[in-house]
């Protein structure tokens, strides 16, 4: 099968690679560029490990073909942090809205979705934003008080 040179940019960088044209986004994600942030849990776009945002849309990497990259901006959850971590992973951790890390990745890119459309979201909006990620360990409590004290910090930087 021959294989595809995709030229995209990944959490702000120029990337090309190569894959199969029938190949997941996620499969790229972590098999060809070692980017294992991005889990996988279903395969099937039902459980949101995978998020991704794509030119601003949040998507479940495993249901986007590597190729489908071409042109676009990615950012996955090795790119949310810089020098230190970002607000909402800050506040996950102070929150305990983590436990075995397999949604946490998926969780806060979708958050960080979320935030930057709507930086001041109630309670029903995280609700809902959030739907796509399943959680079989924390419970979703913590998770949505995480992710309001974090836009609080967003909004206003100490």
């Amino acid at each position: 099968m021959a294989r595809i040179q995709v030229e995209t940019r990944i959490n702000g960088q120029s990337q090309e690679f190569l894959c199969d044209a029938n190949q997941s986004m996620l499969d790229v994600l972590r098999e060809e560029l070692g980017l294992t942030g991005t889990k996988e849990g279903c395969a099937t776009g039902d459980c949101g490990a995978c998020s991704i945002i794509v030119d601003g849309r949040l998507v479940c990497s495993c249901l986007m073909l590597g190729a489908e990259a071409e042109g676009k901006d990615v950012e996955t959850i090795e790119g949310i942090a810089g020098e230190e971590l970002h607000p909402l992973q800050q506040k996950f951790l102070e929150h305990a809205a983590l436990q075995c890390g397999i949604c946490t990745p998926g969780i806060i890119v979708a958050a960080k979705a979320l935030l930057e459309k709507n930086p001041d979201p109630d309670e029903t909006t995280i609700r809902y934003w959030l739907a796509g990620n399943l959680c079989r360990c924390t419970g979703y409590d913590k998770i949505i008080r995480a992710v309001q004290d974090a836009a609080k910090e967003l909004a206003h930087p100490v």
